[in-house]
């Protein structure tokens, strides 16, 4: 695949995209029936991530687009499938109620078909130097038990001989997102793939490595670890179990994009997660931290 010229980062401002002002029937058409245009490539990504915009009917926005052609294998997926689970994840999160996962679809492209995700122009997050921003989600402290606030992950070597605790923000949509990491198993949740968006919103991106058979929850966002699932997120989990009954409009669509035994591993963790009523440890029978973490 030619690399088209590269981009920053995935916090580069586009043509305005504001996933607000427009319904969600439209904005999935003009994903999905829109004209893409190539305009570089996001730089640090192990598949490719293309920028693109998408234009139907005098509408335009800015968008991601990774196509099939642009995955690497991987050992424990079958290949040629992260794209329509970076689909089946948008799904789940719709199944939700939350919106946790931009407007995703599958469609095909100037690469052949990938997957098609709305772009999400990062609110900047306070830094060192004093600018006002969006609160920080993730940071590293050196005292031994996390302030108010924040829940300890993991104590990380940080060079020197040094240590500090990674801790995230004790905040009511990350742990939404930890519920939804939960239920579509996905094995690379990093600090990078958590957008904060104008209006509060919070969003996560980077799905590719979701819905395996197998145990893969791999996350920052273990501070809530056995810890009993809000009233809410009960009441999600609890529709769920209904909605991925056989047959359901739900499962209809996830058949297209993840396979029988998915499907039914993904019915038995959300059962798991209402019989127990809370969020889920690490197994200790696989890495519960990605790498990089950020």
């Amino acid at each position: 695949m030619p690399a088209p010229e590269r981009i920053p980062s995935r916090s580069l401002t586009g043509v305005g995209t504001d996933t607000g002002t427009r319904a969600d029937a439209d904005r999935l058409a003009l994903l999905a029936e829109g004209e893409l245009t190539v305009l570089g490539q996001v730089r640090g990504a192990s598949n490719a991530v293309l920028y693109c915009t998408v234009a139907r009917d005098g509408e335009e926005a800015t968008c991601v687009y990774k196509p099939v052609a642009g995955e690497q294998p991987l050992w424990d997926f079958p290949d040629g499938t992260l794209a329509r689970r970076e689909v089946a994840a948008y799904e789940l999160s719709e199944a939700t109620g939350w919106g946790l996962v931009p407007p995703t679809v599958l469609r095909d492209g100037p690469y052949g078909e990938g997957m098609c995700q709305l772009w999400i122009d990062a609110v900047p997050q306070d830094d060192e130097d004093g600018a006002a921003g969006e609160p920080p989600l993730l940071a590293l402290v050196e005292d031994e038990e996390p302030g108010e606030g924040w829940k300890a992950v993991v104590r990380a070597e940080v060079g020197g001989g040094r240590t500090a605790l990674l801790v995230h923000a004790d905040d009511s949509r990350l742990r939404r997102l930890a519920v939804l990491d939960a239920v579509i198993n996905n094995g690379d949740r990093k600090g990078g793939h958590l957008l904060p968006a104008p209006g509060g919103r919070l969003y996560g991106i980077d799905h590719g490595v979701t819905f395996n058979a197998d145990d893969k929850l791999r996350t920052l966002l273990w501070g809530w670890a056995g810890e009993p699932l809000t009233a809410e997120a009960v009441e999600v989990v609890d529709r769920l179990g209904a909605e991925l009954a056989p047959g359901t409009p739900l499962v209809t669509r996830l058949a297209e994009l993840i396979t029988e035994a998915e499907i039914e591993a993904l019915r038995g963790r959300v059962a798991g997660l209402r019989a127990s009523g809370r969020h889920p440890e690490p197994s200790g029978e696989w890495p519960s931290i990605p790498w990089p973490p950020v």
